[in-house]
């Protein structure tokens, strides 16, 4: 590579401004635009993209926050690509822009970055290594990271900011503070180190996974803000545990490694579950989280046909708690369609991160067959002669891709629009995100072997055979960042619920759409099974037939799905066919509610109804 400095500016601004309130009250607003698409940056070797279509960061916090509070908001992100044969050094700079008399100093914002081997590295803006503004209008410039990429290597970073919770009003009211990203590529950049670490959760118990260049380390556990690493950590194949006390949903563990400065921080609040007052209500009506959770796991490979209450699993964001069987204490009222009439849904689950996922069952809590759906002769695609057609959204020759909407997805989103978007969808949570699982297995329904395609080979998907031969049901999405469907800006997922994905920007909306279908695996965890009649579970529809989001194969002519038929079994049948839409929404987790889920007395949202 060529030993000239290539600069690389990300255009996006982050913008952050402050408001003084009532007292000690603040308000954060995100300003400066959106983006219609994602732009594409390219310079020498380096090529750089914005993961996310917005310019901004989207703060929701109205006030300073802790860093446990701080790393679970949205972030910034984007991906650096080498493109180049050789290696290169580079630094991630942060730019503070457009000084004016009430800027906001940086004593007062703190920074997370992370990235898919590295953990939250949290610090004070101003703790960072001073470094040289170089985009115009910028009045000082800090050194978040610097690192090294190989030869045609991509590395994705998350960025996030948020105010200090120790900033007073004296500090932090009435200020503004605006910044740009500058991606520098340098092979001369000196990289302090490479010391990584990322951490995950089982239980109570928090694992590191280290580079291999770790020697030493010192931990501390936190539920507010960072804590200083002084317990000496034993480290095991580039590894080490911390049991975390009975709290473990708001614990933060932080760690130092080789004795650098460098604190890099878990985030409890994504790899456990953030059981809100919402949550809270529902799970006292069954015993309790660790009551639920005493019970084991269900044999999948039998039908559901009396009330077995809830059970816990894990799926993407924690653990979630769903009901199993017979069940009649999970009805939920929210929301009235065009006409004015109430909307009856059940749940299916309490999702990893608290909130709440509901499925349509009509206008009364005694509604039956067609009149629990929103259409009767839907087909998933009217398209069925290619791979492609497997998935809520499509595109040819591409596996797992997104540019164009099923027709279910359409016939959705304008449900949603005419019926929830104006006067609900601030209760709504577009991050916990519905997985239409496209990954190829096999080319003829066996064991999975990693083979089949796109276009007209033959393919079988990953239900088919966890559900169909094996009865071993997931939450888990095998491919988050592509079979993930999540809204814009969320913390996992493809963000890709909005009304058109249509590549053509004269015509693109881009309003988002938190609304989905139920998977195959929800409907076996709920007491459904393949090829056998169930009429006794809460999802059976008394004869009517319904579709889910979950590919089952494409034979080599014609594109499969699942469904659950009119005998409550789970089956599959072909794409174009005529069968019935029950909508899948999420509640927020941190929603009050009244009501006892009963059908004379359902769950309710607190001003939502």
């Amino acid at each position: 590579m060529e030993k000239k400095k290539k600069k690389i500016w990300i255009i996006g601004g982050l913008i952050l401004c402050l408001v003084a309130v009532i007292g000690i009250t603040f308000a954060f607003f995100s300003t400066g635009g959106t983006q219609d698409t994602a732009n594409t940056f390219t310079s020498g070797c380096l090529n750089i993209e914005l993961t996310d279509a917005s310019s901004s960061i989207n703060l929701t916090n109205t006030y300073p926050i802790s860093d446990v509070e701080g790393v679970d908001t949205t972030s910034y992100d984007f991906t650096i690509r080498n493109t180049c044969d050789t290696s290169t050094n580079y630094s991630i700079n942060l730019e503070s822009l457009n000084q004016v008399s009430n800027s906001l100093n940086a004593d007062y914002i703190k920074v997370s970055l992370s990235s898919n081997t590295i953990d939250n590295v949290i610090s004070k803006l101003s703790d960072n290594i001073v470094a040289t503004p170089e985009i115009d209008g910028a009045y000082e410039a800090y050194t978040l990271y610097t690192g090294s990429i190989n030869a045609h290597e991509e590395k994705t970073y998350h960025l996030k900011l948020w105010i200090d919770y120790d900033a007073t009003v004296e500090q932090a009211a009435n200020k503004t503070y605006s910044s740009k990203i500058n991606v520098t590529a340098n092979p001369e950049t000196s990289v302090v180190d490479t010391l990584e670490a990322t951490f995950t959760l089982d239980d109570k118990t928090l694992t590191s996974s280290l580079s291999n260049n770790v020697t030493s380390a010192t931990y501390c556990t936190t539920t507010t803000n960072i804590c200083e690493p002084t317990t000496p950590a034993t480290i095991t194949n580039n590894s080490y545990t911390v049991e975390l006390e009975g709290n473990e949903n708001n614990q933060m563990v932080c760690t130092k490694l080789n004795g650098t400065s460098k604190v890099i921080c878990s985030n409890g609040l994504e790899v456990k579950n953030p059981c809100g007052e919402a949550c809270q209500t529902i799970l006292a009506q069954e015993g309790g989280a660790e009551a639920i959770e005493a019970k084991g796991t269900p044999d999948f490979s039998k039908t559901a046909t009396t009330d077995e209450g809830m059970y816990a699993a894990e799926d993407d964001y924690g653990t979630t708690y769903y009901y199993r069987g017979a069940v009649n204490d999970n009805w939920f009222e929210f929301g009235t369609n065009s006409s004015g009439q109430p909307l009856y849904w059940r749940i299916v689950r309490i999702n990893g991160d608290g909130s709440i996922r509901l499925i349509y069952n009509g206008t009364s809590t005694t509604t039956e067959g067609d009149s629990t759906m929103i259409n009767t002769v839907q087909a998933f695609n009217t398209s069925y002669n290619n791979n492609a057609y497997v998935g809520y959204m499509y595109e040819n020759n591409q596996v797992h891709g997104l540019t164009t909407n099923s027709s279910i997805k359409t016939t959705l989103d304008n449900w949603y629009i005419d019926n929830l978007k104006d006067e609900y969808a601030e209760y709504l949570d577009g991050n916990a995100g519905f997985c239409g699982d496209r990954t190829s297995t096999t080319t003829d329904g066996g064991a999975p072997n990693d083979t089949g395609g796109t276009g007209t080979t033959a393919t079988y998907y990953g239900a088919s055979y966890r559900l169909h031969t094996n009865k071993t049901p997931t939450f888990k999405c095998s491919d988050i960042d592509n079979d993930l469907y999540t809204t814009p800006g969320s913390s996992k997922g493809n963000g890709a619920l909005i009304v058109n994905n249509s590549n053509d920007e004269n015509y693109r909306d881009e309003t988002p759409t938190p609304i989905g279908l139920i998977t195959a695996d929800e409907v076996a965890f709920a007491g459904g099974v393949y090829g056998t009649s169930n009429s006794s579970y809460y999802l059976y529809s008394n004869y009517a037939v319904y579709w889910t989001m979950s590919p089952y194969n494409f034979d080599g002519s014609i594109a499969l799905v699942f469904r659950v038929s009119s005998s409550g079994s789970l089956n599959d049948y072909r794409v174009p066919s005529p069968y019935g839409v029950r909508p899948v929404i999420n509640i927020r987790a941190n929603v009050e509610l009244t009501g006892t889920g009963s059908q004379d007395n359902p769950f309710k949202v607190v001003g939502a109804n």
